[in-house]
């Protein structure tokens, strides 16, 4: 039977891991092999992992991706059912008052910039893409509102084009973790990129943010239940009792409901509620 982390320290196992203790400095090459190991343990973790915004064709996961900036994925899910009940298409939210716009996409919060991004960016797709998203990087940059963070998480998730998605939570653990000192997050994308194959960008993407949202939170991170604890340099920043660290966990690892309203088949946990909705007893 393979050793692995996870065979160490598991969210239901008694024993805490121990920080790995190294005499001399990691080389680059211990790094990388390292790296790699910790994507193949998430890889096995996390087997589920997703987009966490709920979407049908680009143009929803575009237009989602955008909203989701300063809020929670599931803030979003919760609010883009009637948003794209009353704009379905980027010609429909083109026309959109905006004033009609911001009511709808108030609960996400920066409303206003955020509807004059919806609006520029729907109005440039209609203009200058014939009313479709474009599936290269170069184009979606172009579009009002549309960094490369969004353009990763589009090209990977609506059109199988490998890339890394560097937010909050990817920037925090790979820096955590020592893959990367780089705060700036092109400059981020561009280190991790070069360690691992390019096959493995987008689901590497989503595994590390599942981990972070779960598990590696930022202000306690949940130490003595984290299944590659062995693999992290930081280990001991968060709770390192196991049974305290239990109590840590947050979604399905935790018992609660995902951010997502329609998770895939695959997902563990329950899915989350509507707006001012309560969540089914599983």
């Amino acid at each position: 039977m393979k050793t692995s982390a996870r065979a160490v320290a598991t969210p239901q196992g008694k024993v805490s891991a121990k920080k790995p203790k190294s005499a001399k400095p990691e080389s680059h090459l211990a790094m990388v092999r390292r790296a790699r190991r910790i994507n193949r343990e998430l890889a096995e973790i996390y087997p589920y992992a997703h987009p966490e915004l709920d979407f049908r064709n680009p143009f929803e996961l575009l237009v989602a991706t955008v909203l989701s900036a300063q809020t929670t994925d599931l803030r979003v899910n919760q609010t883009t059912p009637a948003l794209f009940a009353a704009y379905p298409t980027p010609e429909d939210m083109a026309a959109a008052a905006p004033e009609d716009l911001e009511e709808l996409i108030r609960p996400t919060g920066f409303f206003r910039a955020k509807s004059r991004s919806l609006l520029g960016l729907s109005q440039a797709l209609r203009d200058n893409f014939g009313g479709e998203v474009p599936g290269r990087i170069e184009d979606l940059v172009t579009l009002p509102g549309v960094g490369r963070k969004t353009a990763n998480v589009v090209l990977g998730n609506a059109f199988d084009v490998p890339g890394i998605t560097v937010d909050t939570h990817f920037g925090r653990l790979v820096r955590r973790w020592k893959l990367t000192e780089q705060e700036d997050p092109e400059k981020v994308e561009a280190e991790i990129c070069a360690i691992f194959p390019k096959s493995e960008w987008t689901m590497l993407s989503h595994r590390v943010v599942f981990h972070g949202r779960r598990i590696c939170h930022a202000r306690k991170p949940a130490c003595g239940a984290c299944p590659i604890a062995p693999l992290c340099p930081a280990y001991g920043e968060g709770e390192t009792d196991p049974e305290k660290a239990k109590k840590l966990l947050k979604y399905e690892k935790g018992g609660q409901p995902g951010q997502r309203l329609t998770p895939p088949p695959d997902y563990p946990g329950l899915p989350a509620a509507p707006l001012g909705g309560a969540v089914a007893a599983p």
